[in-house]
Parts: structure tokens; C-alpha cells; sequence
């Protein structure tokens, strides 16, 4: 049986990963693609209870702390989620992978993309998504989109503009680096728009 395929979504906050995964679901789903929705971190449990507490804007967590307990998150993933799925042939849509991590913590956090890069090569035991939709869009329209007060951010999404900034020039840079997995959207396009580039970008995936 042949391997499943791994599709995952990367981008800001507020560029619309969840809308673009929703709607790619039913999309392949409606081709007769068997394929499962996760997010990160998250969708095991151990990753799940990671979440929470990387998110949990009341506490205080050094970069290399944060990075390894997000590669940590993600390697309980692989394990227990996305490798069964793959190899039984179905194929799974991600909301945000590695790139994340290079970007977000590598990049925003000043570690270094090599770095961050090889401690996520162990936790993943070098699984490489088949393609990548980056969502793409200004960071100061993101947050406009997210429509929260302060209180209502995470910990992450309570740092300044100039983070976001850095992460979002670090992810144009992943994009041009790998053009053929890394498939670059318009974020600020209608939803429909962006739905269709993404459905384009998966189109070569589909068994005819």
C-alpha cells in the first residue's frame, strides 16, 4: 500500500489556517481522499496537555524551553497519529508543522533555523511533509483579524510587532528555499480565492 500524504498549513496568526483547513477537508474529501484534520500543537493527548502550557500566557518560558517542549508536542504526534495514518495509506492535513518551529522559535526567538531545524530532524525522526501551503500575509492584518483584546491572547501572541515581522520574513525565506514543497498564498485574498490557489497547489497530490 502506498504511503498516505502529509499536507500541512503554516502562516501567522490570523492568516486563516483553520478556514483554508476546513474548507481543503471537504475539497479532498470530496475527491475520495481519506484524510484526517490535526493541529499543533496538539491532537494526541500528551500533545494536547503541551498546548496548555506553552500557551499559558501567565507563565514564563525561556526560548530553549519552548522549543523543545513544542518539538516534544510533535514528536508524540508523529509517534502515535501521523505515522498509523500514513502508512495505512490515508493522508493527513496539518495545521502547522516543523516550519513553524524554524520560524517561531528559530527566527522570532533568535535560536538559529540549523538548530531549531535538527532538534525537530530527532523529534520527527525526519518526516517531511509532501507540500506546504503558507498562508501569507502582513502581521499587522493578522492581528487586526484575530479581533482580541490583549487579555484574550496567548502567550505567544502577546509579543510585540516586531516578532511577528521576523517570523513572517523567516517564512518567506523557508518559501524560496524549497519552492516545490513550500506553495506560497495570498492570505489577504477572499477566502474563496485563497480556498482555490490552495486546491491548485494540491491538485499533482490527487490519484487521478
Amino acid at each position: 500500500m502506498a504511503r498516505g500524504r502529509l499536507i500541512t498549513i503554516e502562516g501567522i496568526d490570523g492568516a486563516g489556517k483553520t478556514t483554508l483547513a476546513a474548507a481543503l477537508l471537504d475539497h479532498l474529501r470530496a475527491r475520495g481522499v481519506e484524510i484526517e484534520l490535526l493541529r499543533e500543537p496538539g491532537g494526541v493527548v500528551v500533545a494536547e496537555q503541551i498546548r496548555t502550557l506553552v500557551k499559558d500566557p501567565a507563565l514564563t518560558i525561556g526560548p530553549r524551553a519552548e522549543t523543545l517542549l513544542y518539538a516534544a508536542a510533535r514528536a508524540q504526534l508523529v509517534e502515535e497519529a501521523l505515522l498509523p495514518v500514513l502508512e495505512r495509506g490515508s493522508w493527513v492535513l496539518l495545521d502547522r508543522f516543523v516550519d513553524s518551529s524554524l520560524a517561531y522559535q528559530g527566527a522570532g526567538r533568535g535560536l538559529g533555523v540549523d538548530l531549531v531545524r535538527a532538534i525537530n530532524e530527532f523529534g520527527t525522526g525526519g518526516l517531511t511533509p509532501d507540500r506546504t501551503l503558507l498562508l501569507e500575509l502582513d502581521p499587522a492584518v493578522g492581528r487586526a483579524r484575530q479581533g482580541k483584546r490583549l487579555e484574550g491572547f496567548d502567550r505567544l501572541e502577546r509579543e510585540e510587532e516586531s516578532f511577528f515581522a521576523t517570523i513572517a520574513a523567516a517564512y518567506s525565506a523557508l518559501a524560496e528555499a524549497e519552492p516545490e514543497r513550500i506553495r506560497r498564498i495570498d492570505a489577504s485574498q477572499p477566502e474563496a480565492a485563497v480556498a482555490e490557489q490552495a486546491r491548485a497547489a494540491v491538485a499533482d497530490l490527487i490519484p487521478s
